[in-house]
């Protein structure tokens, strides 16, 4: 028997909405999916830059397979604006409720781990904030504008929210010149109702498309999640409408489900499915591809940066 009282001490769920949801079977994971756990003396020290600097990444927040490699290179993708999201899209693992107000502190915070961390490439992404007027925009503007006082020679990439119904806000972002904008697909647009229903494809597209518009020297990034029931047709379909849009670099990676609550893996995609997308990618013109199991946005990201900045100019340079 559950009385008030027990209702009211009971632990708040960490995703009200989701907990609302049926539990769904999570499959074993093969082999190709294993990682080490953390625990380096480098990873350590680089949870402690993060945790004396009161800041939040995206690596512990969404469960990140790649947390104990990462972080034993000290690269951490910071995330901006809390830890909770306005959505609660079936695929994620951030809380999701009603966020608290902007830390006024936090670009400086996000700044100064920065450069104690000796970043070369830093990632810089968020929670969805449609709460704000802006979405977060000025927010973004004014971490970019922080990191580059501090450490001018840090490439920045940022990884964004749709800004969905927030006139400005794209071109205010864009406007501070960060080296890569990156927004997330996730998925192929049949699978929008179940995976991302706060989102819309073709707006997300639009985005990617837009920024190209404003900034043609931006390089622009966009990332898929397989194992969600997805077609093959489909994702080929979606590296179309990336490339009608620009964009530069494609990733794709295996989703992985965080708890019983969220979207199940339909399948688990073979390394060798995995290379086939690589190859198909390639043949329809973007300048980086990342396609394996444990892929993830921001995984590489300083290394593959300067591989996709070194694409760009053989092609140039091919051109004429």
């Amino acid at each position: 028997m559950v009385t008030i009282l027990d209702t009211v001490n009971a632990p708040r769920p960490r995703h009200p909405e989701k907990a609302k949801r049926a539990d769904t079977p999570v499959l074993r994971k093969p082999d190709w999916i294993r990682v080490k756990a953390p625990g380096s003396p480098v990873y350590r020290e680089t949870q402690s830059i993060v945790r004396e600097n009161g800041l939040v990444t995206v690596c512990e927040e969404a469960g990140c397979p790649n947390i104990g490699e990462c972080w034993s290179k000290k690269h951490a993708t910071m995330m901006i604006m809390g830890d909770t999201c306005t959505r609660a899209c079936a695929f994620c693992n951030v809380r999701t409720g009603m966020p608290g107000p902007l830390d006024p502190l936090e670009p400086e915070n996000v700044a100064r781990a920065v450069e104690k961390l000796g970043l070369h490439h830093v990632v810089i992404t968020s929670v969805d904030r449609d709460d704000l007027a802006d979405g977060g925009a000025q927010h973004f503007v004014e971490v970019i504008r922080a990191i580059r006082a501090r450490s001018p020679s840090t490439t920045i990439e940022i990884l964004t929210p749709d800004f969905l119904r927030k006139p400005g806000a794209l071109e205010k972002v864009v406007a501070a010149k960060p080296d890569v904008f990156n927004h997330n697909l996730e998925t192929v647009p049949s699978k929008y109702l179940t995976v991302r229903p706060g989102a819309r494809y073709f707006h997300s597209i639009r985005l990617l498309q837009r920024v190209k518009e404003l900034d043609p020297t931006m390089f622009t990034k966009s990332g898929i999640m397989v194992g969600l029931g997805e077609e093959r047709n489909e994702v080929l379909q979606l590296m179309d409408d990336l490339r009608t849009a620009e964009v530069d670099f494609l990733t794709i990676g295996q989703y992985l489900q965080p708890t019983r609550k969220h979207h199940a893996v339909i399948r688990f995609v073979t390394p060798e499915e995995f290379k086939s997308f690589e190859t198909v990618a390639y043949t329809k013109g973007f300048h980086m591809v990342s396609s394996s199991p444990l892929t993830r946005s921001s995984h590489h990201a300083g290394e593959d940066f300067e591989r996709l900045r070194a694409a760009r100019a053989e092609k140039l340079a091919r051109t004429g």
